[in-house]
């Protein structure tokens, strides 16, 4: 079978991508003279609960495991009770950790009540003013929530994005550069945005990936479209990806969709490509069913002639 036609796994939360790092190190935190790494999940949970009152770190793993019921029950009121404890107690890397996904929660109403305005507060506390030691994912999460619709503040999301991506934040990276590719929150700006662009592309930003292609495409430059479109379409993991780019799944989606269409569409002209109709078919079907939205956008704009 062709591995076009493999089905696509699809995506985690982006919180489950999220557990699946924090396991990686959970027997290798604090092993009290103890060696815990041949130990299952649910030891885990014995261990750090008999020093939770001792070591914020043991506390906020124990949060972290009841948000996902990871070898024990998900139990979120304890969870962001945990995560609060944490916060309140550490003055380090984990104090930033719990202030973030303590914001995560409010966003999310998971075991309290949704506000944004709660999700800001604690996002902002948790990226400390663009502090390198403080929460990178808070920062980058602020550029998102900025650039939301019913939050939307574009210099301030510009400012997040370019904080976090200074901080090493793959994600923002990408997005700085859609930012400057369109003048969002800031002037257009092509050879800046084609520069973050191409740089978060080559450090595996997937949503980079996608809108590269739409640019090579739009500046018919098929043959460079066609190519990089066909292989980002073949991608199939997206937890894989989301765990080794720590992107977030949804967006890895978007950029795999745009490949498809925009892949779809040099199939169907024989852009860049030699032309096969029925090929063509095969990806619109593929990048409608990955999102049907997007999708519907790109046909839009097709058929509007703007692409």
């Amino acid at each position: 079978m062709d591995s076009s036609e493999r089905k696509i796994q699809q995506p985690e939360t982006a919180q489950k991508s999220r557990t699946n790092r924090v396991l990686s190190a959970v027997f290798s935190v604090y092993n009290d003279n103890q060696e815990f790494e041949s130990a299952g999940i649910s030891e885990a949970e014995a261990v750090f609960d008999a020093i939770k009152d001792k070591e914020p770190e043991a506390l906020y793993q124990l949060a972290v495991m009841y948000y996902d019921g990871l070898g024990t029950t998900e139990d979120p009121s304890k969870a962001v009770d945990y995560m609060r404890r944490a916060a309140e107690w550490d003055t380090g890397g984990v104090k930033y950790a719990a202030l973030y996904n303590l914001g995560r929660a409010y966003l999310q109403g998971y075991g309290v009540q949704a506000s944004s305005e709660e999700a800001e507060k604690y996002w902002l506390m948790a990226a400390d003013d663009g502090n390198p030691n403080a929460s990178v994912e808070a920062q980058s999460s602020l550029g998102v929530f900025y650039s939301s619709p019913d939050t939307q503040d574009l210099r301030k999301a510009f400012y997040w994005h370019s904080e976090a991506c200074g901080n090493g934040s793959l994600e923002s990276q990408g997005a700085l550069g859609i930012m400057y590719l369109n003048g969002y929150g800031v002037s257009k700006d092509v050879p800046a945005a084609l520069y973050c662009l191409n740089e978060a592309a080559e450090r595996g930003n997937v949503y980079a990936q996608g809108h590269l292609v739409a640019h090579y495409y739009q500046q018919k430059l098929y043959t460079r479209a066609a190519l990089l479109a066909e292989r980002v379409s073949e991608y199939e993991d997206i937890s894989d990806i989301a765990n080794s780019t720590a992107c977030d799944p949804e967006y890895i989606c978007r950029g795999i969709t745009m490949a498809m269409f925009y892949f779809a569409r040099c199939l169907q002209l024989g852009r860049g490509v030699p032309q096969d109709t029925e090929k063509a078919q095969h990806y619109y079907t593929k990048a409608a069913q990955m999102n049907p939205k997007l999708c519907k956008e790109l046909q839009m704009d097709s058929t509007y002639s703007t692409i």
